[in-house]
């Protein structure tokens, strides 16, 4: 948590994850639709791992997958913050494969998260996230909250 609070981006810490994510996606050696559907913002240190995530993810987009596309979208349902990169590329990505999504699996397991990659041979390759929602007001440890955040059915 301090190493995210100690290296926001500029844009992340003035303008929020929507903005960061979008800069982010910008850089992407493919197209990314970016979508961030948050009424508020998260705690600086959530916002962090969020951003770290979607960055990391991207530049396994770049690198591996030989995708012509990708979408990430960003939303909040109840207590969680939902993370999902999507592309269209060769598929094969595992948990397994080496150390760069272990390390993400075992960042968002640090802080009460969950990390899952769906990511059959011949692609798409999905990879879903989920961390604790705490408020920007929330002190650290307690859980942000309550269930005024939107669901999201239907997501892929």
């Amino acid at each position: 948590r301090d190493l995210a609070r100690g290296i926001h981006p500029a844009v992340l810490t003035d303008r929020g994850l929507d903005a960061a994510l979008s800069a982010v996606a910008s850089r992407c050696t493919v197209p990314v639709e970016v979508t961030v559907e948050l009424d508020s913002r998260p705690a600086p240190a959530i916002e962090g791992i969020a951003y770290f995530t979607v960055s990391e993810l991207l530049q396994n987009v770049s690198k591996h997958s030989r995708a012509r596309s990708a979408s990430v979208d960003v939303w909040r349902a109840e207590d969680r913050l939902m993370i999902q990169v999507v592309d269209d590329g060769v598929g094969g990505a595992r948990l397994d494969g080496g150390t760069g999504m272990r390390g993400l699996a075992e960042r968002l397991d640090a802080v009460d998260g969950l990390f899952v990659v769906d990511s059959p041979p011949g692609g798409p390759t999905t990879v879903t996230a989920e961390l604790p929602w705490r408020d920007r007001t929330d002190g650290p440890g307690t859980p942000g909250g309550g269930a005024h955040g939107r669901s999201a059915p239907g997501r892929r």
